[in-house]
């Protein structure tokens, strides 16, 4: 019983601890476990017709599957 509660603590532990990567795109943070990946956009705007000079807003994925996309 007790090697199942400590191999079930190390599975947890490999599949959702994330690891911080600082993108230098301008100042995007992204945050990528196994399971999971959240960013944290602000990047350089490529599109100089908009009026904006940054893009901003949140991207989750889970399973590589986009749920989440508020950048604007």
């Amino acid at each position: 019983m007790k090697r199942k509660i400590v191999l079930f603590a190390a599975a947890a532990v490999i599949l959702l601890f994330p690891l911080r990567l600082r993108l230098k795109d301008g100042g995007t943070v992204q945050y990528r476990a196994i399971l999971y990946s959240v960013q944290n956009v602000h990047r350089l705007n490529p599109d100089l017709e908009s009026g904006r000079e940054y893009l901003e807003g949140t991207i989750v994925e889970i399973l590589g599957v986009e749920v989440f996309n508020d950048v604007h």
